[in-house]
C-alpha cells in the first residue's frame, strides 16, 4: 500500500511541476512591471482556466503609474482566472489551483468562494495571510520551492 501512495505522490509532484512552469509561461503575458504572475485552474487533469495580472478588459495594459506604483484596480492572476471561469461554462468546484505567486488574502477569499480544493504555488508573497486563511479553512496548499 505505501509504494502505492508513493507512487500516487510522486506522479502527482510531476504533474505539479509541469502546470507551474505552464503558469510562469503564462505570467510572461502580464504588461505588469514590477512582477508578472501567471495561474491556471486544473479540474479532472483539464485546464479549465488560466489567468495573469493586469489591467480589467478595456483598460490601458499599465498596471503601474509613472511613480512605479501599482494602479489599485489591477486584478491578481488568480482573481482573473476564477472570473475568467465563472464566465465560462465550466467551474472550480473541486478544483487545483496553480499560481507562481502565492495568493494574497482577497484572492484567498475569491479561491474558498471559488470550491477551489488545492492550491499549489512556487513564490512565496511577502504576506503570507492569504495562505494562513486557505489552510485555517481546510485547502489543501503547497509550496514548490524549485522547478
Amino acid at each position: 500500500m505505501y509504494v502505492a501512495i508513493e507512487i500516487v505522490d510522486k506522479k502527482q509532484e510531476k504533474y505539479d511541476r509541469a502546470y507551474l512552469r505552464m503558469a510562469k509561461e503564462w505570467a510572461k503575458l502580464s504588461h505588469c512591471k514590477r512582477k508578472q504572475v501567471g495561474s491556471l485552474i486544473v479540474k479532472n487533469n483539464t485546464i479549465v482556466s488560466d489567468g495573469y495580472n493586469g489591467t480589467p478588459s478595456g483598460f490601458t495594459n499599465a498596471c503601474e503609474d509613472e511613480d512605479g506604483n501599482t494602479h489599485w484596480y489591477v486584478l491578481h492572476a488568480e482573481a482573473n482566472a476564477i472570473l475568467k471561469v465563472a464566465k465560462s461554462t465550466q467551474n472550480a468546484e473541486g478544483a487545483t489551483l496553480y499560481v507562481t505567486l502565492s495568493p494574497c488574502k482577497e484572492c484567498s477569499k475569491l479561491i474558498i468562494q471559488a470550491g477551489i480544493k488545492r492550491v499549489v504555488f512556487l513564490d512565496q508573497y511577502k504576506d503570507d495571510s492569504g495562505i494562513q486563511f486557505l489552510k485555517e479553512f481546510g485547502i489543501d496548499v503547497k509550496h514548490i520551492i524549485e522547478l
